[in-house]
């Protein structure tokens, strides 16, 4: 007989775990409180403008080919994709410096920069190769559930050269002291959600990803991964309820046997929660939570954003596809992240023009801009905060990049902490769920499997292994086995 799995949310990790558990011969029901799916991931489209809301950079590539080759096909088959060239780039106060796609071209930008550094280069690369291809094959795939995961020798032999006790502050130091060095060697830690100081020197393994697996971008956005996923999950008869919010998952004798959402009840052998974990666990009566409210309380979340989707009805000089702002204090910006939580005076920002690359984004002539602000998790925004932020936001473009464009802007949404609550039930309003610091990595994430109800499970961010698209995927797929694993022990 079939199992019925119930997943609610329709993000990347609700997504993989669907296809898997569907090949497998599941009867996989997805439910999704948006009317599409993709989670914080969607799209909208708008005069002629098409806006990714969530994630825009492709890094990792081979993580997106391995999971379509699970289902014998290749990303080709559903989009395009294209290497950016340059990378990236990074603005400073008197500074704009491109960043190469060809390695050889990096190292020779490393050494104009600081003497010596092409060289430290390459043994850093050669570090962070190691680093990256030992997760890759043996530790992002782990469940996370038990310590003996690594008590095999060919696992302990490996984390022992993974700097797991080390920073990755104090690790780029070894190699670079020019502080625009350094700023781009832990520019990636970003993603993770905390600070160089508080990050894991394994986690250096970002930096092959950047600079040696490149970054990507498919055409039309996205969101084309999205759509991807959701035709495979579609062709392997997953089901999906658009517009259904959950309401509440109903346990009996111990056990989940259905979840209800304001118009219908599913039955379901087992239930995967693909949305926010924190969120997920107040579905459940209190008794059978894994967490309870104060250790949530106690987590370091990931930043949350102030966005901004922006249609210019011109084109825009100086912009590439993605483009970052270091031209202030990192120290002040951090303190104002995760020391002092509080509005930035002077924030770090991000902007993205993928109609640099995409034209089919915008209209003829026209540029599609995203700007990302990180902020502290649980701040609360205001229309009148959001104005002011577009402002300075504006005004550093501008001022920067010598350009003005602000009266050629033809459309403007924002998009914030209180946005990330409504719409994805964001613990705090966080964007990237929790900080990869040391004492939130691997077993000490929150457990993929609820400890007193075995039919529940959670995947995503929240979880093993972490933040990101690539992890996402993955998350998907490790809950997807776990369960299989469960079913075939009975």
């Amino acid at each position: 007989m079939m199992k019925k799995v119930i997943i609610i949310g329709s993000g990347f990790a609700g997504l993989s775990a669907a296809c898997f558990l569907a090949k497998a011969g599941c009867d996989v029901t997805v439910i999704e409180k948006h009317d599409q799916p993709g989670g914080r991931a969607r799209a909208f489209s708008t005069q002629g403008f098409t806006f990714d809301m969530g994630p825009s950079w492709y890094w990792m590539p081979d993580v997106f080919e391995r999971f379509f080759a699970s289902f014998d096909t290749k990303s080709s088959s559903f989009y395009e994709l294209v290497r950016l060239d340059p990378s990236y780039q990074v603005i400073w106060e008197k500074e704009c410096l491109s960043l190469p796609a060809d390695y050889s071209a990096l190292s020779s930008v490393f050494e104009e920069i600081e003497k010596g550094a092409a060289e430290r280069l390459d043994a850093f690369m050669h570090e962070a190769k190691y680093k990256y291809q030992v997760s890759m094959d043996k530790l992002v795939y782990m469940p996370g559930l038990s310590v003996k995961e690594f008590f095999t020798k060919d696992v302990m032999g490996s984390v022992l050269k993974m700097d797991i006790f080390s920073s990755v502050h104090k690790h780029v130091r070894k190699y670079f002291s020019d502080s625009r060095l350094l700023q781009i060697t832990e520019f990636p830690i970003l993603f993770l959600g905390a600070l160089p100081k508080n990050t894991p020197a394994l986690y250096s393994l970002m930096n092959y990803a950047d600079m040696k697996l490149g970054t990507w971008y498919p055409m039309g956005g996205m969101v084309q991964i999205v759509n991807a996923m959701y035709k495979i999950a579609t062709t392997l008869d997953v089901k999906f309820r658009f517009d259904e919010q959950v309401e509440e998952i109903v346990v009996t004798d111990n056990k989940i046997n259905c979840v209800k959402t304001q118009s219908r009840i599913y039955s379901a052998n087992h239930i995967v929660a693909a949305c926010d974990y924190a969120h997920a666990e107040q579905l459940l009566p209190e008794a059978y939570r894994n967490y309870s409210g104060q250790y949530w309380e106690e987590r370091n979340m990931s930043p949350s954003s102030l966005l901004y989707y922006i249609g210019v009805n011109k084109k825009i000089e100086g912009l590439l596809h993605h483009n970052l702002f270091f031209d202030t204090s990192f120290e002040q910006h951090s303190a104002e992240l995760y020391t002092s939580p509080k509005w930035p005076e002077d924030p770090l920002m991000y902007v993205c023009c993928p109609s640099k690359t995409d034209p089919g984004v915008a209209p003829i002539g026209c540029e599609n801009l995203f700007i990302l602000i990180p902020v502290a998790p649980g701040l609360k925004d205001t229309d009148e905060i959001k104005e002011q932020y577009f402002h300075i936001a504006m005004d550093r473009i501008e001022q920067r990049m010598g350009i003005s464009f602000r009266d050629s802007i033809v459309y403007k949404r924002s998009y914030a902490g209180s946005d990330f609550i409504s719409d994805y039930n964001s613990y705090k309003g966080n964007a990237y769920g929790l900080a990869n610091t040391l004492m939130q990595t691997a077993i000490l994430k929150p457990s993929i499997r609820n400890k007193k109800l075995l039919n529940m499970y959670y995947t995503g961010q929240l979880t093993v292994p972490g933040p990101g698209v690539p992890p996402a995927i993955i998350s998907g797929e490790i809950v997807a086995k776990q369960i299989l694993k469960s079913e075939t022990h009975k």
